[in-house]
């Protein structure tokens, strides 16, 4: 009954070491390095998608695993879930190979689209959740940008 009576002060003492547990604490950054057709396996096509995962932090990141999608042109083509990730250490960067599936319903949005109007570039959106353990809520990371259609009549 005595440990009742210090609850409280045990309380403060967690959250407070919680709250300085990373002060500092800076958002790890995730960037596609590549993008390439996956051999084929049971006659679905996959894609490999290289990222490259910096750790700006002092502490190591135990990265558990992720789900992940790529939209192009607010269609989501790509979508898949990665368990098997590496721990990344303090101030280290990483380069993983994930592979993804296609949504066929999205890609066919996407080519009905492509087909109805004419575009010189294409919007995407590559939107990652990575799973850094227990101690750390999840990260998200969107990035987004253009790229270039070449004329393929030429």
């Amino acid at each position: 009954m005595r440990w009742l009576k210090q609850f409280p002060y045990l309380l403060l003492l967690l959250l407070s070491a919680c709250a300085t547990l990373s002060p500092n604490y800076e958002k790890p950054q995730v960037s596609i390095t590549s993008f390439s057709l996956a051999p084929e396996t049971a006659g679905i096509p996959s894609f490999n998608i290289g990222l490259r995962v910096v750790n700006p932090n002092s502490t190591a990141l135990p990265l558990v695993g992720m789900s992940y999608s790529v939209e192009v042109e607010g269609n989501r083509i790509l979508s898949g879930a990665e368990p098997n990730l590496p721990k990344i250490a303090a101030y280290d960067t990483a380069d993983i190979v994930i592979q993804a599936t296609p949504d066929l319903l999205g890609s066919a949005r996407l080519i009905q689209q492509l087909l109805s109007t004419k575009s010189d570039s294409l919007k995407y959106l590559f939107k990652a959740k990575l799973d850094a353990g227990s101690l750390i809520p999840y990260i998200n990371i969107e990035e987004s940008g253009d790229f270039a259609i070449e004329d393929i009549s030429k």
